[in-house]
């Protein structure tokens, strides 16, 4: 089973070397940029980014692409939405009470077009950057809201542990599957109840595993002395470089120029 999401390909890059703080505020600008594209002039834009971004990683794209294996359901399904319940524009086809318009084409292509650099941008950003950088980057970020109580520690430290171990539970799953269909348990026959209940021999061994790998975490960390943000010191501070600067302008003069042609009509 496929999936990119918390996994890091350890390989010397441009995108590799940036601060995990500069490629963590990249991507939330490319997002915004993204989200803020209405025409094929924005579209191209962010397309021609992502590529340079992709292509400057060093990381197989076979590798980046695996990841919208899974959610290649929840694209087909936000495009049947948008494709037999939009209502606007030409009628160009009518299948009984579902109607399918030239608007919502359009808004189908844009959403899946969407979906898919969103998840391959997210996966340059972990597939380029440790676990270790990602949980000290969001904890310089967040640093200045802990004057209003807000644990930036424990917030970091937590979403780099999901991230983390997101890979292996999914490996455990794929592991357990293969056993219990050794076993003569059928997942994919039946009515929905049916397939629903055939999940049970899986879900219940995962959540042990899960269960029993987190306390083992928590038992490495108290024997290494883990008192979160107590007193705690980094032999090496992060450092933003002139390479750092100049690709947060990049990334804000992208969502700067998607909001322009947005208005323009592009």
């Amino acid at each position: 089973m496929n999936i990119t999401i918390g996994q890091y390909y350890p390989v010397d890059s441009p995108i590799h070397r940036l601060d995990a703080r500069t490629k963590i505020i990249a991507v939330l600008l490319y997002i915004i940029g993204l989200f803020a594209a209405g025409g094929a002039a924005g579209y191209a834009l962010a397309f021609l980014l992502l590529a340079a971004a992709a292509c400057l990683s060093n990381v197989p794209l076979r590798l980046m692409l695996s990841g919208l294996k899974g959610i290649i359901a929840i694209i087909l399904f936000t495009v049947a939405l948008n494709l037999f319940f939009t209502r606007q524009g030409n009628i160009v086809l009518q299948l009984g009470v579902l109607k399918i318009t030239d608007f919502g084409i359009l808004l189908c292509v844009k959403m899946a077009v969407r979906l898919v650099m969103l998840i391959v941008a997210s996966s340059v950003l972990t597939l380029t950057t440790s676990p270790i950088e990602l949980t000290v980057g969001m904890e310089y970020l967040l640093k200045p809201f802990k004057k209003i109580g807000v644990p930036a520690h424990e917030i970091s430290m937590m979403m780099s542990i999901a991230l983390r171990f997101i890979p292996t539970l999914i490996e455990e799953l794929d592991k357990i599957k293969k056993a219990q269909t050794a076993r003569g348990a059928v997942f994919d026959t039946g009515s929905i109840a049916q397939r629903a209940k055939s999940l049970l021999p899986l879900l219940v061994p995962l959540f042990v595993s899960a269960f029993r790998r987190a306390d083992e975490l928590a038992m490495a960390m108290e024997a290494r002395c883990y008192r979160g943000d107590v007193n705690r010191t980094r032999m090496n501070e992060p450092k933003l470089c002139g390479v750092d600067y100049f690709t947060l302008v990049l990334f804000a003069l992208f969502a700067a120029a998607a909001f322009l042609l947005r208005t323009r009509g592009l």
